[in-house]
């Protein structure tokens, strides 16, 4: 399978590479500053690098030429967060992202989310509404854009098979260890590693139990 890899600089983007190239897909990577990457990645022969904006369409509809899938780990940066821009920058970019599938005929997107985006499945966990009020409150620019990513796929991916991925807090560990459900269900918690993360992403690619769904993600 070719997947379009967006987020890719980051760390949950990095593993998200090195998870779909030991599933031996062939990557493209999609990104502003590619020179952030390693050269064990920007070397690798199954691996194609394209240098862009999200907001330049041409660009971006030229990286999702013969792509199968697209693998996104966007998200307002942690350490970043009360500074992120207002106006709804990733959401408006998961605009014109869905548009460009649809134009291009990939139709699997498997998409970061966080428990900002609510589901409907979703039951009340006291802990995790106190870690979903605290970003509303303190990083609510970064919390607005989360939340109206979750409104842009679930309006505008008609036609597309999706899934939102949502994460609690994340660590930095290698336990690539997780369990998919939803807030509150007795068996997620809050936090989950970014490894987990990938793994959870590569094997949703190929088991698509999740489509139309945005089930929460963590460790056990």
């Amino acid at each position: 399978m070719r997947v379009l890899i967006l987020g890719a600089t980051g760390g949950a983007g990095v593993l998200l590479i090195q998870e779909a190239l030991a599933a031996s897909h062939a990557v493209v990577i999609f990104a502003r500053s590619p020179q952030k990457l390693p050269e064990s990645i920007t070397t690798n022969p199954n691996v194609t690098v394209h240098k862009g904006e999200l907001t330049d369409e041409a660009a971006l509809s030229k990286a999702m030429e013969g792509v199968d899938a697209v693998l996104s780990a966007l998200g307002p940066s942690v350490s970043r967060g009360p500074l992120h821009p207002s106006g709804e920058p990733l959401a408006h970019a998961y605009s014109q992202i869905l548009k460009i599938m649809k134009d291009r005929g990939v139709r699997r997107l498997l998409a970061l989310g966080t428990p900002s985006i609510t589901d409907p499945s979703d039951k009340f966990s006291l802990q995790m509404q106190a870690i979903v009020t605290a970003v509303a409150t303190f990083a609510r620019t970064a919390y607005k854009d989360v939340v109206a990513i979750g409104q842009t796929i679930r309006t505008e991916g008609d036609g597309l098979d999706w899934t939102i991925v949502r994460v609690p807090l994340l660590s930095g560990a290698d336990d690539r260890t997780f369990v998919a459900g939803y807030v509150g269900d007795g068996k997620t918690t809050k936090w989950l590693t970014r490894a987990g993360f990938a793994a959870f992403v590569l094997e949703e690619l190929s088991k698509n139990e999740w489509v139309h769904k945005a089930p929460l993600i963590s460790l056990p």
